[in-house]
């Protein structure tokens, strides 16, 4: 019974140490934040994080065009390919 005991303090001792490690909020006995961080600095950085967001999934939908093009490139055949290359490089009429 004992052992148990301090088992679980242990758990409750590590889980605390590393939520508090990585910035999480603590929760009070009935699940509410014990200090909710709402200063200035908090709401800057989830601005910027949000803003860095955005820019990666353009990114990755740029990549995922660009990774398209390079697939079907792979996929076709040579003369197809020899084909479009030469149509890309004739002057536009």
């Amino acid at each position: 019974m004992a052992v148990m005991f301090l088992l679980m303090m242990g758990g409750w001792v590590t889980t605390t140490w590393l939520r508090m490690k990585h910035g999480y909020p603590l929760d009070g006995a009935r699940g509410r934040s014990v200090y909710p961080k709402k200063d200035d600095e908090t709401v800057e950085r989830v601005k910027l994080l949000s803003q860095e967001n955005a820019q990666l999934r353009a990114e990755i939908g740029s990549m995922k065009d660009r990774l398209i093009v390079v697939e079907r490139i792979v996929t076709d055949s040579g003369s197809l390919l020899s084909h479009e290359i030469d149509r890309l490089r004739s002057p536009a009429n």
